[in-house]
Order: structure tokens, then C-alpha cells, then sequence
């Protein structure tokens, strides 16, 4: 039998007091929520190693991900970092101010705008992926690659069924 955790402790704990209720979800999602903190805090420490937020990271990212030329409206790095518009334009004043991106006159549309990643903002992301999967490697250290395989497709199942 494996070592107990301290989600087992609590499921125990309140199956003593309420016997008549069926604790099976929080022994799943309890784990999911203290895993998102470690992942949370692993995350955090590997942009700080490179001087990053995450939510610089976030829009770095998603404009790496468009590849060449690494650049997107503003409208689609809303939609894929979900943030309101305002704080869209409030993040790429800062990144721009910082040197990582640089906004420019949408050649298909005189009105619309283009937020592009520098080279700075590419050496950056690049960077900081790379610590990134390093630490979730080290969090995911007690799984072989099949488990691995088998704990994403059921949390892909998961979340297909939240609707994301």
C-alpha cells in the first residue's frame, strides 16, 4: 500500500465525521489543487530566473507559438490569454517598454495593429520555456512516461467536459 498523503488524512478524517456523505471527488480534485499550487510555484520560479512574470510569459508565448513572423492582433492575444482589453493594452505597454515586443500598422488593415515579439522578447520565451519544462519535468520525476501518458488524456477528458 502507498505512502498516505495528507488529502488522504482529510478524506479519512471528514468520512469519520460524515459517514453518509461519498468524498470521492475531493480525493481526486484536492490532489488537482495542490498539484496547481506546486506547478504555480515552480512556474513562478522559473520566470523569476529569468526576470519574467508569468503573465509576460503568457503574451511571449502565445506570440512565439504564432511563428514567423511572430506576431498577432491584439484581439487574439486576448483570446488566447483571456484577459479584458484593457489589461491586453496595459501588458503590451509594459513588455514594449521593456523591449520584448514592439506594436506596428497592420499592413491588411491601416486601422488595425500588430503586436510582434523583438528579438530580446525571443531570446526571453525562449529562455524561459526551457526552465519551464525542466521544473515540470522534476514535478512529474514519479511517473514513467506511460503514466504520464495516461494522467493526460484523463485530464484532457476533464476539462473537454468543462467545455474548454
Amino acid at each position: 500500500m502507498p505512502p498516505e498523503d495528507e488529502v488522504d488524512r482529510i478524506v479519512a478524517a471528514w468520512g469519520r465525521e460524515r459517514p453518509d456523505l461519498d468524498f470521492a471527488p475531493l480525493d481526486v480534485l484536492s490532489r488537482v489543487d495542490r498539484l496547481a499550487r506546486h506547478l504555480d510555484r515552480a512556474r513562478r520560479q522559473a520566470f523569476e530566473a529569468g526576470g519574467m512574470e508569468p503573465w509576460e510569459f503568457d503574451v511571449l508565448s502565445a506570440l512565439r507559438r504564432a511563428g514567423e513572423p511572430y506576431e498577432l492582433s491584439p484581439k487574439v492575444l486576448l483570446q488566447q490569454t483571456l484577459v479584458t482589453s484593457g489589461t491586453m493594452t496595459n501588458r503590451v505597454d509594459r513588455l514594449a517598454a521593456r523591449g520584448l515586443v514592439a506594436r506596428r500598422t497592420d499592413p491588411r488593415d491601416g486601422r488595425g495593429v500588430l503586436v510582434s515579439l523583438t528579438p530580446t522578447g525571443r531570446s526571453a520565451v525562449d529562455a524561459a520555456i526551457a526552465d519551464l519544462l525542466q521544473a515540470e519535468r522534476a514535478i512529474l520525476a514519479g511517473v514513467s512516461d506511460d503514466e504520464r501518458g495516461q494522467l493526460a488524456a484523463l485530464l484532457r477528458r476533464l476539462i473537454l467536459g468543462l467545455g474548454d
